[in-house]
C-alpha cells in the first residue's frame, strides 16, 4: 500500500470516527484503533497513541459548540475529571507492559458492554430532585430541549465518581478516551439526560486523553505520520457531529448507531485478539 493511499484511507476513516465519536460522546478512538490495527495493520500501541491524539482533537472540535449551546455541564465535568485523570495516568503506565492481543480482547469486551448498557436506558432522565452532594457541589443544571430549558438533578455522585476512575483507567489502557464508560456512568448511574451525558463526556475526554498521551509520547508510541492525518480527519468529523447533535430532538437513534457500530468493531477486535493476528 502506497503512502498516499494509506493517508487517504486514514483521513476518511478518521472523519467518520470523529463524526460518530462526537455524536455519541466516545471520542473517536473506538473506530481509529480497529481501523489502524485491522485494516492498516499498525501495531496496537502506536494505534493507541494516535487514538489518544484523536480523542483530544474530538474534544477540542465539538466541546466548544456544546458549551455555547448550554448543553454541557461544565462544573460536573471538571469535578469528574479529578477521577478520570488519575485513572488515565495509571492505565497508560500499565498498558506499556501488557501484550497486544490482551489489549485487543479487553478493548472488544469493554465496547460490547458499553453497547449493551447504552441500549438498556431508553428514557431521558429529567428529574429535578437534588441530592445533598449535588447541592453542596452545585452539580445540577439545565439544558435546552424543544425551545425550553429543562432542569435535571444529579444523583449517586459517589458511585459515578468511582466509575470515572475505572473509565480513566480504561482510557489509559485502550486509548479510547473512555467516552463510552463516561456516558454510561452519567446516563445510567448519575441519571443525567443522555444529551448532557454525551456533551459533558466530549468536554472531559480531551483532558483524560492528554494525561495518558504524556506516557505514550515518552515511550515513542505517538508517530507524526499516523497522528497528523488522524487529527485532521477527526477534527472535521467532530465539528460536523456537534452541529448535528445540537439540532437533534431525540437521542434514541444515537444509541442504536452507537450500539451497532461498536458491537461490529468489538467482535472483530476480539476475534483478532484470540487468533493472535494483532
Amino acid at each position: 500500500m502506497s503512502v498516499i493511499v494509506f493517508t487517504v484511507i486514514l483521513l476518511f476513516g478518521s472523519y467518520f470516527a470523529g463524526l460518530l465519536g462526537s455524536l455519541t460522546g466516545l471520542g473517536g478512538g473506538f473506530v481509529i484503533i480497529p481501523l489502524l490495527t485491522l485494516l492498516l495493520h499498525v501495531d496496537i500501541h502506536y494505534a493507541i497513541g494516535a487514538s489518544l491524539v484523536s480523542v483530544i482533537a474530538t474534544s477540542s472540535g465539538s466541546a466548544a459548540a456544546y458549551v455555547k449551546e448550554g448543553i454541557t455541564n461544565i462544573r460536573l465535568g471538571m469535578f469528574l475529571e479529578i477521577a478520570t485523570t488519575a485513572g488515565a495516568f495509571t492505565g497508560a503506565i500499565i498498558a506499556i507492559y501488557i501484550p497486544a492481543h490482551f489489549i485487543a480482547i479487553l478493548f472488544g469486551l469493554i465496547l460490547i458492554l458499553s453497547a449493551i448498557m447504552s441500549l438498556s436506558k431508553k428514557a431521558e432522565h429529567t428529574a429535578a430532585q437534588k441530592t445533598f452532594l449535588s447541592k453542596k457541589l452545585k452539580l445540577s443544571g439545565t439544558y435546552p430541549l424543544n425551545g425550553e430549558m429543562v432542569e435535571y438533578g444529579v444523583s449517586n455522585i459517589v458511585g459515578g465518581f468511582f466509575m470515572m476512575i475505572f473509565a480513566g483507567l480504561i482510557s489509559g489502557l485502550l486509548g479510547i478516551g473512555s467516552g463510552a464508560l463516561k456516558v454510561v456512568a452519567m446516563d445510567g448511574i448519575m441519571r443525567i439526560p443522555f444529551k448532557v451525558s454525551t456533551t459533558t463526556s466530549n468536554f472531559m475526554i480531551g483532558v483524560t486523553a492528554a494525561a495518558s498521551a504524556v506516557i505514550y509520547l515518552q515511550r515513542g508510541y505517538i508517530h507524526p505520520a499516523l497522528a497528523m492525518p488522524v487529527v485532521i480527519g477527526v477534527l472535521f468529523g467532530a465539528m460536523s457531529g456537534s452541529k448535528i447533535l445540537v439540532n437533534t430532538k431525540s437521542s434514541a437513534w444515537l444509541r442504536w448507531v452507537f450500539a451497532i457500530v461498536v458491537t461490529f468493531l468489538a467482535v472483530q477486535m476480539i476475534y483478532h485478539g484470540f487468533t493472535g493476528k494483532i
